[in-house]
């Protein structure tokens, strides 16, 4: 853990300029997944999506997505194809990807030996689809896991400024990332 957290500042440090566009600039960002259109996303050259779970289709903890986020999914598969879509969380468990398999059948959970913000799970992804970096698009909400890993593999990121939090339900869980987003923020 210790030896992430040293990655992640000293990449940080190193990428601190395009990092703190995240966090400025508006075309860099979403306040929530939903405000992202599919077809959108196809049209600008967008072939391969990578989504954090934590925070972006889910509150942190939790399994199962709500209907609107499962709807936004089915969406993304109708127009860039089940295959093309990746779920890469530092909190991947064997539960979570039995429920995406059952819900969204193409859609592949990635579970690399190193968490982002390593670019290992990009890099593989990368791989795996033989696509080009400039097609693919990460979206997270932490500044310094996923949006770092995607500066770093040189692949587009989008940055949700409004993260998925369930406060009344894990209140010690949600203030302890609410915090670690704001020190990101304020680093940066």
């Amino acid at each position: 853990m210790l030896k992430r957290i040293l990655y992640a500042l000293s990449m940080a440090w190193r990428y601190r300029k395009m990092l703190s566009a995240y966090k400025c600039n508006s075309a860099l960002q979403t306040s929530d997944i939903l405000a992202l259109n599919p077809l959108f996303l196809k049209e600008t050259g967008i072939k391969i999506l990578i989504l954090d779970f934590d925070g972006v289709l889910a509150a942190h903890g939790e399994i199962v997505l709500s209907p609107a986020i499962i709807s936004w999914i089915n969406s993304c598969i109708q127009v860039l194809g089940e295959e093309k879509i990746f779920v890469l969380s530092n909190k991947a468990t064997t539960t979570r990807a039995e429920y995406f398999a059952r819900t969204f059948k193409g859609v592949k959970w990635i579970f690399p030996t190193r968490k982002k913000p390593y670019p290992d799970g990009i890099l593989q992804i990368l791989q795996l689809t033989h696509t080009a970096p400039q097609e693919i698009l990460v979206i997270d909400d932490r500044l310094l896991t996923g949006i770092l890993a995607a500066v770093i593999a040189n692949v587009s990121g989008c940055y949700v400024t409004n993260p998925i939090i369930f406060f009344h339900k894990r209140p010690i869980e949600e203030t302890f990332f609410m915090v670690l987003r704001k020190i990101e923020r304020l680093l940066l």
